[in-house]
């Protein structure tokens, strides 16, 4: 399973969201710090979940790294865009 699958595996799972787009945003960084041949290496992720109401943004982007688990440790960059 590539990383692009595996990090929208773990968001769907843990918060079923009514919109869920993982981009692979790797070759836009070539050259810069942290980039693999290959790509995953930097993400854009846009969610959007009912399970967000109420919270702050500190509190959604905790929400999801804590969701991804190691997946944040393998990889350079995740934008995330992340609304209720």
């Amino acid at each position: 399973m590539s990383l692009t699958e595996e990090i929208r595996a773990r968001l769907q799972a843990a918060f079923d969201p009514r919109e869920l787009e993982v981009v692979d945003d790797s070759e836009r960084h070539r050259g810069h710090a942290g980039y693999r041949e290959g790509g995953e290496s930097h993400f854009n992720v846009r969610i959007r979940a009912a399970a967000f109401e109420g919270k702050s943004r500190v509190a959604r982007h905790r929400a999801v790294h804590a969701a991804l688990g190691d997946i944040v440790e393998r990889i350079h960059a995740l934008a995330l865009d992340i609304d209720s």
